[in-house]
């Protein structure tokens, strides 16, 4: 066979794999996240973490909390001393948050950032997607962009647009890595959240640096050590009544 007629053989053969690779749509971007990992992303996770907040004079308050995770779902915190009993617990579609190991208050409630960053790979994708519609992201509005020297997919505004509600997916390991949306009483705030440094973790990835930002001004960080995968928890730690009995870690 003269070599060109095979070489135009060979690119009509290979054409339809490259082609069909292509994410042009959130749909596309959503079925791409979970064929990668809904085998192997982990069910549970636990970690510390280090809060630092940041007030407008720039002065910095540390707490240390520890977090457990159960994908699709649910996360506890707990907000150190553990003996205080001092934590949130999003399970559920709620919130509660605890003081001296008592419910203080419940709303219903559902995470962004839980559902980008990790129930995604585990709940059915017409949830997903129910999901990020309640919660104002545009799914028609789909692009490419780069971030931190990155190619990304942009879902939920067009180019330019820093304030609309929106979410940044990692082209190559598709993960996220930034939300920004409007924030504060009438909207005029623009909250920005940043998952940075990812790191392998189990048969997922997470990022044990998180960042959010109000107009521009670092408002909180947040650090992860100590993380750890598919670790066997016991049910009632996401069980708003058992909250003061169970723990993960003291």
């Amino acid at each position: 066979m003269h070599h060109k007629v095979f070489l135009i053989i060979l690119i009509i053969a290979v054409a339809p794999a490259a082609f069909a690779a292509k994410i042009t749509s959130t749909d596309q971007l959503i079925q791409a996240m979970q064929k990668k990992y809904a085998k192997s992303w982990y069910k549970t996770a636990t970690f510390v973490q280090k809060t630092t907040n940041i007030d407008k004079d720039g002065n910095k308050k540390e707490e240390i909390w520890f977090e457990a995770l159960s994908v699709p779902g649910s996360l506890r915190i707990d907000i150190t001393p553990i003996k205080d009993g001092n934590g949130i617990l999003f399970t559920n579609g709620q919130l509660y948050s605890f003081k001296n190991g008592k419910v203080d208050n419940s709303r219903p409630f559902v995470h962004p950032l839980m559902i980008l960053g990790f129930d995604i790979y585990r709940l059915p994708q017409a949830d997903v997607i129910e999901k990020l519609k309640g919660l104002k992201f545009d799914l028609s509005i789909f692009r490419e962009d780069t971030w931190q020297g990155r190619p990304v997919y942009v879902v939920g505004a067009k180019q330019g647009d820093l304030h609309s509600p929106q979410f940044w997916i990692d082209q190559k390991n598709l993960y996220f890595v930034r939300m920004l949306r409007p924030g504060g009483r009438d909207g005029a705030q623009t909250q920005e959240t940043q998952f940075n440094k990812y790191q392998k973790l189990g048969g997922g990835w997470i990022s044990p640096e998180v960042i959010f930002i109000v107009d521009g001004k670092v408002a909180t960080t947040e650090e992860y050590s100590e993380m750890k995968a598919d670790m066997p928890l016991d049910p009632k730690l996401f069980d708003p009544q058992y909250f003061a009995t169970v723990h993960w870690k003291e």
